[in-house]
């Protein structure tokens, strides 16, 4: 079994990168500069989730996010792109950056078909819209719907061993993004960048880990 877990790994330092106060519109597309040619013509794995290069080392620049969530989109529209990891770290970019509503739109195509989804996938990205949204009671119905996936293998203390995208096995919390979704629901009333935070997570908050 395979499971797209990279997004969770470094999207906190990125988002925390994005609250940091944006420069004067000048300085910041000077900041923000990037090789279009080069960036564009990735592949789309060197492009999603190269954490040297693609997206990410744009969206880790101070002020950056807006620019980096337009390249996702251009990258996507330049090569006819649909795969739901794309319009999913666009959508957080903005979501992160105050455009809720552009966030809510790509969010919705990020997700699943429902025969298709073993792990969860749409029940978090219900609760993410929710969050944005507001709606506290669609998060708590898309929370329950995700506490209680059935597991798709042996889960001990918690946790169950998948192979993630790049073919290699690693232990997460059972059901994936459960911890995302806890801490959207502790910081309900905070902005999606505070609240999408490890700060957030109850087992950051005990003074536990995530794995």
């Amino acid at each position: 079994m395979t499971y797209r877990i990279a997004i969770l790994l470094s999207l906190p330092v990125l988002l925390a990168a994005c609250s940091t106060a944006a420069p004067p519109q000048a300085t910041a597309s000077a900041a923000c500069a990037y090789d279009r040619p080069t960036l564009l013509g990735l592949d789309q794995e060197r492009f999603d989730q190269d954490h040297q290069g693609g997206w990410r080392a744009l969206a880790a620049r101070p002020g950056c996010s807006l620019a980096a969530a337009d390249l996702l989109r251009d990258y996507r529209q330049a090569h006819g792109k649909h795969a739901s990891l794309l319009f999913w770290h666009e959508a957080q970019l903005r979501a992160s950056a105050g455009q809720p509503e552009q966030a809510i739109v790509l969010m919705e195509r990020a997700k699943e078909p429902a025969e298709e989804d073993l792990f969860g996938w749409n029940p978090y990205v219900d609760a993410s819209v929710a969050f944005l949204r507001r709606d506290r009671r669609a998060f708590e119905q898309a929370h329950a719907a995700l506490a209680a996936l059935p597991p798709q293998g042996p889960v001990q203390d918690g946790y169950m061993e998948i192979r993630m995208g790049d073919g290699k096995s690693g232990k997460v919390r059972w059901p994936p993004n459960i911890d995302v979704v806890e801490g959207l629901a502790q910081c309900f009333d905070q902005a999606y960048e505070i609240a999408y935070s490890n700060a957030c997570r109850p087992q950051q908050r005990s003074g536990g880990g995530t794995k």
